[in-house]
């Protein structure tokens, strides 16, 4: 189904794409956060919500499938993460991007003035960062590092740090 939507999906997976810069973090490296961060042992019961790694060439399979093997011979166990051959990314709808951000109206008042543009919006990667916080990734030392270079008014950061734990 092409343009698929939260509410008529067809045979598509909720997932997110990773852009990064192999100088900055390699493939394998991207593979050890994902196997991870989530259970490649537990078996999902919709094609919705599956454990999935869309890969783009050969040397990609081969690692994510080098990956899965080594799962499965440390466990002894079937590791049910399906590596499968990327074709189509579709973004999630406007009102999924940034998700947790949206609902903290007095952040995005403020990238609303930085980010007319919804689409400059949803590819900033402080955006995407501050996203992180607020939903819960990240503690009050990682932003502390890094909440000067996120762009936030005095008002913003404090917003910001009242949320993070």
């Amino acid at each position: 189904m092409e343009n698929p939507t939260y509410r008529h999906m067809g045979d598509h997976t909720e997932t997110l794409q990773v852009d990064y810069d192999p100088s900055l973090i390699s493939y394998e490296e991207l593979l050890d956060l994902y196997w991870n961060s989530h259970n490649p042992y537990r078996q999902t019961m919709s094609k919705q919500y599956m454990n999935i790694i869309f890969v783009h060439n050969e040397k990609q399979e081969r690692l994510a499938r080098g990956g899965k093997a080594f799962l499965e011979q440390k466990q002894k166990g079937m590791v049910f993460t399906n590596i499968v051959s990327f074709s189509m990314f579709y973004p999630a709808e406007d009102y999924h991007q940034k998700y947790y951000l949206q609902n903290v109206s007095a952040l995005m008042n403020e990238f609303k003035g930085f980010y007319p543009n919804f689409q400059d919006f949803v590819d900033s990667t402080a955006v995407a960062r501050v996203n992180g916080y607020v939903s819960g990734y990240g503690d009050a030392a990682s932003l502390s590092r890094e909440l000067e270079d996120l762009g936030l008014s005095t008002r913003g950061a404090e917003v910001l740090q009242g949320l993070v734990k």
